[in-house]
C-alpha cells in the first residue's frame, strides 16, 4: 500500500529506486478498501496520517520518499463482523446503508436484470446506456453549478441545530453536511441551498457520526429522522 524498494531494479542494476504503492497510484483519484472495518491498527494509523497531511512518507530499506497522496477514500464492510475505529469512521464524509430489498417486485426485478446481463452483457449495457448518459449529464451540469452555489445563513443555522440535537461531536459533521447539501442542490438544479436539500442529505452525512445510546434501540437513521421531525417539521 505505501510503496517499497523496487527489487527488480535493485537486483538487476544495483539502483535504489522507489516502487509506488496504492497510495501513490490513488493520488488525485479514489482508493477503495473492502472490509475496511477489518483493517489492522497500523494500516488505520497510516490512513489517518495520510488523510490529515495529504502526503505519504516512506522510510525503509535505505529509502526516504515523500509524495502527495490526496484521494477520496471509499470503504465497504459488514458492521456485524467488526467495528471501525471512530477516528477513521469520522473521516468518511458520507455513509450508505445497503440492505436486502424486502419488496417482492424489487427482488423479482433484480433476478430479471441479472439474467439479462448473464445472457448478453453487451446488449444489457446498451439497453441502459441512455439512462447512464442522463445521470452522467446531470452530474456534469451539477459540477458546473457547484462553484456558484451559495448556502444562506439560515441553512447553516439548521445544520448546526441538527448536529447539536443528535449529539454529533466536533464540527466535521456540520462541515460535511454543508458540502453535501451544496452538491445535492447543484445536482438538482437549484440556485442556492435550501432547508429541504440539507435535511434530505442529513442521514448520509451524519448517521455514522452518532454515538451509541444504550437506552435508545433505534438505529442511527431513525434517530436523525426523529430529530428532523421534532425540530424542523
Amino acid at each position: 500500500m505505501v510503496g517499497a524498494l523496487d527489487l527488480e531494479r535493485a537486483l538487476g542494476a544495483g539502483v535504489k529506486a522507489f516502487e509506488p504503492g496504492l497510495l501513490a497510484r490513488a493520488n488525485g483519484g479514489f482508493l477503495y478498501i473492502d472490509e475496511v472495518n477489518l483493517l489492522e491498527d497500523h494500516i488505520v494509523d497510516l490512513l489517518l496520517d495520510v488523510a490529515a497531511s495529504g502526503e505519504n512518507v516512506v522510510e525503509r530499506e535505505g529509502l526516504s520518499v515523500r509524495h502527495a497522496a490526496r484521494f477520496v477514500l471509499v470503504g465497504s464492510g459488514n458492521p456485524e463482523e467488526g467495528e471501525l475505529r471512530p477516528q477513521l469512521l469520522d473521516r468518511f464524509g458520507l455513509s450508505v446503508e445497503v440492505r436486502t430489498p424486502r419488496a417482492i417486485e424489487d427482488r423479482v426485478e433484480i433476478m430479471r436484470r441479472c439474467a439479462a446481463h448473464d445472457a448478453d452483457s453487451e446488449a444489457f449495457s446498451a439497453a441502459w446506456g441512455e439512462e447512464d448518459d442522463k445521470v452522467l449529464n446531470q452530474i456534469a451540469r451539477g459540477q458546473k453549478r457547484l462553484a456558484k452555489m451559495d448556502v444562506p445563513d439560515d441553512v447553516l443555522v439548521d445544520a448546526a441545530r441538527l448536529c447539536s440535537a443528535i449529539g454529533v461531536d466536533g464540527l466535521r459533521g456540520e462541515l460535511t453536511l454543508k458540502r453535501a447539501a451544496r452538491a445535492y442542490a447543484a445536482l438538482k438544479g437549484a440556485k442556492l441551498v435550501r432547508r429541504e436539500h440539507l435535511l434530505h442529505i442529513a442521514p448520509l452525512a451524519l448517521r455514522h457520526r452518532l454515538r451509541r445510546d444504550v437506552l435508545d434501540e433505534a438505529g442511527s437513521t431513525a434517530r436523525i429522522e426523529r430529530a428532523i421531525a421534532e425540530h424542523f417539521v
